[in-house]
């Protein structure tokens, strides 16, 4: 006879992405002339919950490479920035996001600079990063069970053969080990 048990487990719940591009203006100690290069290093984030909502808060640091004094001159400023995207997860239950749901935050496109300007005394630059999101909680599973035994008595009979395993069992030689280290001396 069979019937139905339902497992409650841990599993994705909500799964999202989100591109966002931002552009941010950093001040040299000098009158840039060209930039020269910038980039980006050090990104950290971390997922909340926040009134059912979603949201990456995170930060990287920029340096950014530019000539100045008619370009016979380098330097690197540099300059954190912080930011916090609101993430669109579908979530497949019927439930709200607390404190006992995992949120799995992945840069999916590590944040890079896509275009650079200057603008007076100062650098502006556009960001852009790619994350997902994945919201892990408690769901349930049915899964249909049998307590008839009789059904896969068959089966296991067939997988384990006693012959065999006593076969195997007579070929082991216990001085394998013995014997090894006597050949190697």
């Amino acid at each position: 006879m069979a019937y139905f048990k339902e497992i409650v487990t841990k599993a994705v719940i909500g799964k999202g992405k989100r591109v966002t591009t931002s552009t941010h203006t950093i001040k040299p100690n000098n009158k840039p002339d060209t930039v020269l290069g910038c980039w980006i290093i050090n990104h950290s984030f971390n997922g909340k919950s926040v009134n059912n909502d979603v949201y990456v808060d995170g930060k990287y640091d920029v340096n950014v490479w530019y000539s100045y004094d008619a370009d016979s001159k380098t330097d690197v400023c540099s300059d954190t920035f912080t930011y916090s995207d609101r993430m669109n997860v579908p979530i497949t239950t019927n439930t709200n996001l607390t404190s006992s749901k995992e949120i799995i935050v992945n840069s999916l496109s590590d944040p890079n600079v896509v275009d650079v300007s200057i603008n007076g005394t100062d650098i502006t630059f556009t960001v852009r990063k790619e994350l997902g999101v994945e919201i892990i909680g408690d769901t349930k599973m049915r899964v249909n069970v049998s307590d008839d035994f009789d059904d896969y008595q068959e089966i296991y009979e067939d997988d384990i053969n006693d012959d065999v395993l006593k076969d195997i069992d007579e070929s082991i030689n216990e001085d394998y080990i013995k014997e090894e280290n006597t050949n190697q001396e």
